[in-house]
C-alpha cells in the first residue's frame, strides 16, 4: 500500500509496530505466559488446529456481538430491555476470558512488531472489559444510565482495539500463521 493511500489510523499502527519503548512489557508478558501456549496440544488446540482455522477471531465475535446488541437494547429497548442487556453484558464479559487466551497463545507465534501492536490491543481490550464489568455492577445496583454510558465507552475502546486486532489477523497475517504455526509441531514460530 501506497505511503499516500494509507490511513492516519494505519500510520498510527505502523508507527505502534516501531515503538521499541514497548518492548519491555512484550518481554514481561512473554516471561508470564507459560511455555504450553507456545508450542504443544495446548497451542495446536488454542490456535485452532482442531478446526483448521484461527480460534482468537471467531471467537472476538462473542463478547463484541452480546456488547453491541446491549448498547442497542440500551438506545431502543427502552425499560422492558434492561435485563435483556445486563445479561448480554455478562454473556460478554464471560466470553472475553476464553477470547483473551486464545489471543494470547497467537500473540506467542507473532513477530517483535506484531507483539508490539499486540500489547496495545490486549491493554485496550483489558481497559474494555474493565468498562463492561463496571457497566453490568451498574445495571446490577440499578444505575442502568450509568451502565448504559460505561457500555457505550466500552465500546468506543473495542472498536480501537478490534482496529488493532484487524489490522494484525489481516494487514499481517497473523491468524493465518498461528493457525499454521499450531500445526507445526517442530518450529511454533514458522
Amino acid at each position: 500500500m501506497k505511503r499516500e493511500s494509507q490511513s492516519t489510523l494505519y500510520r498510527l499502527t505502523e508507527q505502534v509496530e516501531q515503538e521499541t519503548k514497548l518492548d519491555p512489557v512484550v518481554h514481561g508478558l512473554d516471561r508470564l505466559l507459560p511455555a504450553s501456549m507456545r508450542e504443544g496440544p495446548v497451542r495446536a488446540a488454542l490456535g485452532g488446529r482442531w478446526l483448521g482455522h484461527a480460534l482468537h477471531p471467531m471467537l472476538t465475535d462473542v463478547p463484541i456481538g452480546t456488547w453491541t446488541s446491549a448498547s442497542v437494547l440500551d438506545l431502543i429497548g427502552g425499560r422492558a430491555s434492561r435485563s435483556a442487556s445486563r445479561r448480554l453484558i455478562a454473556v460478554g464479559i464471560v466470553a472475553a476470558i476464553p477470547t483473551a487466551v486464545t489471543g494470547a497463545s497467537d500473540w506467542t507465534a507473532a513477530s517483535p512488531t506484531e507483539r508490539r501492536v499486540g500489547v496495545v490491543h490486549a491493554a485496550a481490550n483489558t481497559v474494555a472489559l474493565a468498562l463492561y464489568i463496571a457497566s453490568w455492577s451498574a445495571r446490577h445496583r440499578q444505575r442502568h444510565g450509568k451502565g448504559a454510558a460505561l457500555a457505550l465507552t466500552g465500546a468506543a475502546v473495542t472498536a480501537a482495539s478490534g482496529y488493532l486486532g484487524g489490522h494484525l489477523s489481516l494487514a499481517r497475517d497473523t491468524a493465518l500463521r498461528s493457525t499454521s504455526s499450531a500445526f507445526d509441531a517442530d518450529d511454533p514460530t514458522d
